[in-house]
Formats: C-alpha cells, sequence, structure tokens
C-alpha cells in the first residue's frame, strides 16, 4: 500500500548499521525508498529520519547482506517510476507480491503478511470488527470471490468507499464494489481517513496493522474497523521488497537475509514491536 506528510523528498537518512559493517570496504551504496508517512511499517520522524517496521528490518538486512544503505522518502505513486529510472534501487512500502507486479518489478520473498479490513464511523453500516467477526479468506479470482463478498456488496451499496491509489487493495474495491458503491481515490490514506472522519466518505479500506497503529494515536480519527479481516491468495504471498528486473544478484541478497532475519526471529519481534501482533509469513 499508507501521520500527515512531510516534506518527504527531504527525508534522506543513511542506515544504522554499525559494527557489522566495518571492515567492507568494498560494499555497494544502496538507496532504499519508503514512502515515509505509512506508519507503523514506516513513518518520517522529527528532523526528518525514517522510523517504523521497515526502516529497522531494513538496517539489519543490510548488515546482513554487508551492504551499505541509504534511506529515502518518495511519495507512494512516484516509486515503480523512480525506481525504473535509478533514482533508487529498493522499494520497501508494505508492497504486495502480485503477478501483475512481478511482471515489471522483481520481488523478494515475503517478510510479512497481514489481512485487510474496513473502517467506518457509522457501525449501522457494518458492525464493529471483534473477535467473533470470522474471518474472509479470498481466492485470487474475482469469479469466485464473488459470493463471500455478497455481504459486504449488500451492506456498502449506495455508499461510497475510500482507498489509496496504486495499492493492491484498489483493485479489489474497484472490481468488486465499483458497480454497487461509489469509489473515491486518494494519493495518501491519511487524506483518506481525514474525509472519513469528517463524512464526506462511508468508509475505508486498508491493511489491519495500518488501522490498528493509528488508531493508538491521541488524534486518530474516530473510525472503527468493521466487518470481517480478508485475507488468503488474493493479496499474494505477503509483502515484499521491489527491485528491477536486472537486479537479480541484488535481490538474492536481500532474499538470503530476509531468510536468516525470519528463522532467527528478528521479524517476529520487530513485528510484535510495531504492530502487537507476529506478521512472519508462513514458509
Amino acid at each position: 500500500m499508507r501521520s500527515m506528510y512531510s516534506k518527504l523528498a527531504r527525508g534522506l537518512m543513511s542506515a544504522a548499521v554499525g559494527a557489522a559493517l566495518c571492515g567492507v570496504a568494498q560494499a555497494k551504496d544502496v538507496t532504499i525508498a519508503f514512502e515515509g508517512g505509512y506508519a507503523p511499517w514506516n513513518l518520517t520522524l522529527p528532523g526528518g529520519k525514517l522510523g517504523g517496521f521497515e526502516p529497522e528490518l531494513a538496517e539489519n538486512l543490510c548488515a546482513r547482506a554487508q551492504l551499505k544503505c541509504n534511506f529515502v522518502a518518495q511519495d507512494w505513486d512516484g516509486m515503480i517510476p523512480g525506481l525504473q529510472a535509478g533514482k533508487f534501487d529498493v522499494l520497501m512500502d508494505a508492497i504486495s507480491i502480485t503477478p501483475e507486479r512481478e511482471k515489471i518489478l522483481a520481488l523478494s520473498k515475503p517478510y510479512a503478511s497481514t489481512p485487510a479490513t474496513f473502517a467506518v464511523t457509522d457501525t449501522k453500516i457494518l458492525p464493529k470488527a471483534s473477535a467473533a467477526t470470522p474471518p474472509l479468506t479470498l481466492a485470487n479470482d474475482d469469479k469466485s470471490n464473488v459470493p463471500a463478498v455478497q455481504v459486504l456488496r449488500t451492506a456498502l451499496k449506495g455508499k461510497t468507499i475510500g482507498i489509496q491509489s496504486g495499492t493492491v487493495y484498489t483493485r479489489f474495491i474497484n472490481e468488486n464494489f465499483k458497480d454497487v458503491a461509489s469509489i473515491r481515490v486518494y494519493k495518501t490514506s491519511p487524506q483518506r481517513d481525514l474525509d472519513l472522519a469528517n463524512g464526506r466518505i462511508d468508509a475505508s479500506f486498508d491493511d489491519v496493522t495500518y488501522y490498528a497503529a493509528n488508531a493508538d494515536k491521541k488524534d486518530a480519527t474516530p473510525t472503527v474497523t468493521a466487518g470481517p479481516l480478508i485475507g488468503g491468495p488474493i493479496w499474494g504471498p505477503g509483502e515484499g521488497l521491489a527491485f528491477r528486473k536486472q537486479d537479480a544478484a541484488l535481490k538474492a541478497k536481500f532474499d538470503a537475509a530476509i531468510t536468516a532475519a525470519i528463522a532467527d526471529g528478528t521479524v517476529k519481534k520487530l513485528s510484535e514491536k510495531w504492530f502487537k501482533t507476529d506478521v512472519t509469513p508462513a514458509h
């Protein structure tokens, strides 16, 4: 997919890989781009530094791969063009691994896997999510998903749904709800959240970890997650790093680092710190 934006273009920071990189004289400089405004996956801290689950994990992965990494913030809609133009070498922004994206990008093995859900201000539209709400597992096949999403289509008929542009969730909402609801697309998730809080849209759709993190903020918008958690093959195997197709060697280094970070519990530790739950993907 994804706090309000600061001047992200100035959000440069070197990865703090510390002593682990000492003596690596020939290490390649690698630039990793994050959105910098999709807490808790990644966020811009006071002073312009990048923090969150992904920057902390990236520091660990770069140390394991013996790479000197620089972090830069980039608006979501400029990420793929910037990668292809050589502005950065890696994208890390909760990017779901999908067949469509694999046509133009080289994607790493997943480092996280999370479901998505709706959020509303009026629980008459959709009931507030609870532990008793059964999850909805969807296939990567729109036709076979129709019966499963019909209850949601009925509930949201005539409503306006907000979604961030260019995410894996955008396609899902468009293909399953555009014939029964109005779809409003936003450049950023915070812009969408503001419209939801102010009643300009009826529901939003995003990753559950995004909603969980923002619900804990004192200035959070008065919204609640609603309906079932939606997961399964429809989102692909999880979230991965994105590379240019020709950078197979760089991808291989990060794949090995991700494997090691999952094996020794680093991914679990960082996800529990930032998400309060374990988002380690199944392997």
